[in-house]
């Protein structure tokens, strides 16, 4: 079992930053590529950006591609997103959660996952 516990969320203006952590724990939760979801209302989990357990390598969703980056401390058993020059559409629920395969964007190849932090961008 791998449990996952995200924090850093909160309301931010247009334009300004954030950073979330997620924090994992469990015997096997370092064998795990990482990966970032958000989930506004109404609509379906999308991909954000994931990370390699291996060599840190990352992808990303074409939306937040150049504003937000993703990286890990392995020694900390924690992944981080950094999100840069937010906008209102940025606004959601954001998950972490664990996969077998970096390039995973669909949300079901995800065996775990956290119980999301809040994101509000203000316009």
């Amino acid at each position: 079992q791998v449990q996952l516990v995200e924090s850093g969320g909160g309301l931010v203006q247009a334009g300004g930053s954030l950073r979330l952590s997620c924090a994992a724990s469990g015997r096997t939760s370092s064998s795990y590529d990482m990966g970032w979801f958000r989930q506004a209302p109404g609509k379906e989990r999308e991909f954000v950006a994931s990370i390699s357990m291996y060599d840190s390598s990352t992808y990303y969703a074409d939306s937040v591609k150049g504003r937000f980056a993703i990286s890990r401390d392995n020694a900390k058993n924690t992944v981080y997103l950094q999100m840069n020059s937010l906008k209102p559409e940025d606004t959601a629920v954001y998950y972490c959660a664990a996969s077998r395969n970096l390039y995973y964007t669909a949300a079901n190849k995800y065996a775990y996952w956290g119980q999301g932090t809040q994101v509000t961008v203000s316009s």
